[in-house]
């Protein structure tokens, strides 16, 4: 007799299982994290034992449906369908099976939210970007994807007075400073070693403007890969961190008066082989277009925290304008310059940071961009000055996250897309943060934050 989920069908290991379960024996691990990420943008997840893995990759672990209406403060809100009755199950992709360096003897794979007759369910973000990019391909296109993370790095003190605990940063060195690479270089350095153990391969390293900021960037990837390999990203830089007896965060705003940390959306777009991103004109502009178009209501998923919206202000490098140009690092769409013979021209989209769920995030900006490209949008002209240096003249993005989610909701192509549970959820839970939060000061806004992204 076992404790198999009544309705479930266990399936027999194919390949791929076989060699998850391989590599488990070979690595020593005995937990595997089922891990995904919740519409208050939180990684969460179950752990599965190695001697339960075979059954538990068909099965998945089940798991209730309120969790996707719990916000970042762990306070569940009333959602149709997401109450106390009804189940769900956490099902691992096991060809993101990754041991876990930070976590000897654990080991992860990023999950889909099915029912417990294994179809998708209409909540599940994962899915949401799976679908998203079914559309693009049903176009004959193809994205690939980078998210461009910054985080502080530093020490969680209590409050001398008895407030909330704070964040310390590591260091006071300036941007880009020889000091400052040689203040983080222990932590940086087992961060490096633990993302390659993973296969998320290590770009560029720098230490950045803020106290305690570092940028570390790891490659390109299609679109589901790019928010998998995001979602291992924010847990490693973490993870890491606590080991070291460090704290690392990569929330919005983490410290009020030291500059913030965005999580820049890289994109290029592919047709056939061709970037379709090469040149100005046709397809590139429509996409552009599209993400001009929806970009108030995108700022909700993308920047999806009340803390968002302390970065995203003029004349901090992070976009406060919804406009587009080439190389302007004030434009919320900004055209990039390839990197050498053989960089690839790509879009980089400014307003986003990692307190967004990044399925929900890059899901959205697909279906923005593809319907710039269906209803053959024009972006218009390119900007190529500060836009804050001509008042009145560009459109601001929301300065508020209750202003992005009245835009969200007014906004019936994305609506259309997240589908009504997931939709309806996505704005009671951000709803519910944006009213607890403003009820509390600004140290109480930073501790959860930080605490939890």
């Amino acid at each position: 007799m076992t404790d198999r989920p009544s309705g479930s069908t266990i399936r027999q290991p194919d390949a791929q299982v076989r060699r998850v379960l391989e590599r488990a024996e070979l690595d020593g691990v005995e937990l595997i994290r089922f891990l995904y990420a919740d519409h208050g943008g939180v990684i969460r997840g179950k752990a599965a034992s190695r001697s339960r893995l075979a059954e538990r990759v068909g099965t998945g672990i089940g798991h209730t449906v309120a969790m996707m209406a719990m916000n970042m403060l762990d306070q569940l809100q009333e959602v149709e369908q997401l109450g106390p009755v009804g189940e769900v199950r956490i099902v691992p992709d096991p060809a993101t099976y990754v041991p876990l360096p930070y976590a000897p003897g654990a080991a992860a794979m990023l999950s889909d939210l099915r029912l417990p007759d294994g179809s998708p369910w209409a909540a599940c973000p994962r899915t949401f970007l799976k679908e998203a990019v079914d559309a693009l391909a049903a176009e004959g296109y193809a994205l690939q994807a980078a998210f461009e993370p910054e985080f502080t790095l530093g020490r969680r003190l209590p409050d001398p007075s008895g407030g909330p605990d704070r964040l310390a940063p590591l260091d006071d060195t300036l941007c880009y400073a020889g000091t400052g690479f040689d203040t983080a270089h222990d932590y940086v350095m087992a961060l490096v070693q633990a993302m390659e153990t993973q296969g998320l391969r290590v770009e560029h390293y720098h230490p950045e403007l803020g106290h305690g900021q570092q940028e570390l960037t790891i490659r390109h990837a299609p679109a589901l890969r790019a928010a998998d390999n995001h979602v291992l990203y924010r847990e490693t830089v973490r993870g890491v961190a606590i080991r070291m007896s460090l704290w690392a965060s990569l929330a919005p705003k983490p410290i009020a008066d030291q500059a913030g940390n965005g999580t820049h959306l890289h994109l290029s777009l592919w047709r056939g082989g061709e970037n379709v991103f090469a040149a100005p004109g046709g397809a590139r502009d429509a996409f552009i277009a599209g993400l001009l178009a929806h970009l108030p209501a995108l700022t909700a998923l993308t920047c999806g925290s009340v803390n968002s919206f302390r970065r995203l202000a003029p004349r901090m490098w992070s976009s406060a304008y919804a406009v587009y140009g080439p190389d302007n690092r004030e434009a919320a769409v900004r055209v990039c310059s390839p990197l050498g013979e053989s960089g690839e021209p790509n879009l980089e989209l400014k307003p986003s940071d990692s307190s967004a769920n990044p399925y929900l995030s890059l899901g959205a900006v697909i279906h923005a961009g593809l319907d710039g490209i269906r209803r053959g949008l024009d972006p218009g002209e390119a900007v190529d000055v500060d836009p804050d240096t001509r008042p009145g003249r560009y459109p601001r993005l929301p300065s508020s996250l209750e202003e992005a989610l009245d835009a969200l909701e007014a906004d019936d192509v994305l609506m259309e897309a997240l589908g009504p549970l997931r939709g309806s959820a996505y704005l009671a839970v951000k709803r519910s943060e944006a009213r607890a939060f403003a009820l509390q000061d600004t140290a109480y806004e930073l501790f959860h934050h930080f605490r939890v992204f």
